[in-house]
């Protein structure tokens, strides 16, 4: 089974071929990278030759690639073409919008979502804190490197380990403020504190005076991005502890709507008047 948890039954109205080809793509994981035909078949309960030409009619299409050597699928140029597509066109903003909204109103600090871009992540989304703009130029957009700061150690401590000790070691790291780390053993030992306690906590380190608690996002057991809450040192407690749970709240929805998005209500049927 896939880390989603995937609705196998077609939706009413739906075409049941194009509802297949989509659930098949959607069952390639990184603990799943690659599948063969009858794996397919007996993963979804269908004819080996149904799992073969949805299989092959991918591939036609790029969306999926086949060893030509063992005969088996992985994801091929096209889902990577729609995915950055994707993170660009606005729709994730639609998506996550409405819980940053939330968010911001129930702590009232500025709210942060961020996915990763290279060795940084980078800001896709935002909402201003009821003290006023962190930043004389827009939040979204920026990139926040990957040593400093809650809104990156958030996301980089739940990278495999061989992952992320590609990325640290051997790198030159600037420094931004007097507590920036720049040391890769001690980061290190901060992503395991991160991964242990669930968020990170950061005060100072790319901007000072400004507090920062963060928390990953998912796509099944994958790390996707971060969820973060900044504002001024002062505004925040030593440990953030009386905003964890708004911000992991909203990431779990955030998660939701970025797994199963939001269906448009069906339009209500009037009813004809009686005389």
């Amino acid at each position: 089974m896939t880390d989603f948890d995937l609705d196998r039954r077609t939706p009413a109205g739906a075409l049941q071929t194009v509802d297949r080809a989509l659930l098949v793509l959607l069952a390639f994981e990184r603990t799943r990278p690659d599948w063969g035909v009858t794996e397919v078949a007996e993963e979804f309960g269908w004819d080996t030759s149904v799992a073969q030409r949805l299989l092959a009619t991918l591939a036609g299409r790029g969306f999926l690639v086949s060893d030509p050597v063992t005969r088996r699928y992985r994801i091929g140029p096209a889902v990577l073409r729609l995915g950055r597509l994707w993170e660009r066109s606005g729709s994730l903003e639609l998506l996550a919008g409405p819980v940053l909204e939330e968010l911001r109103r129930v702590t009232g600090d500025t709210v942060l979502f961020c996915l990763p871009d290279s060795f940084h992540m980078r800001c896709v989304a935002a909402e201003e804190g009821e003290a006023g703009p962190l930043r004389y130029y827009p939040l979204v957009g920026e990139l926040y490197p990957a040593h400093a700061g809650a809104t990156s150690k958030s996301y980089y401590a739940y990278l495999p380990d061989e992952q992320r000790h590609r990325l640290f070691r051997g790198r030159p790291m600037a420094r931004f403020t007097d507590r920036t780390v720049t040391d890769p053993d001690r980061l290190e030992e901060e992503f395991l504190k991160v991964r242990a306690q669930g968020y990170a906590f950061t005060v100072g380190e790319y901007d000072t005076g400004i507090a920062t608690v963060a928390v990953p996002v998912f796509l099944g057991r994958e790390p996707y991005g971060s969820l973060s809450l900044g504002g001024a040192e002062e505004l925040f407690r030593e440990a953030p502890d009386d905003r964890l749970d708004a911000l992991r709240h909203a990431a779990q929805l955030l998660e939701r709507r970025l797994t199963h998005p939001p269906q448009r209500p069906k339009p209500r049927t009037r009813r004809p008047r009686t005389a």
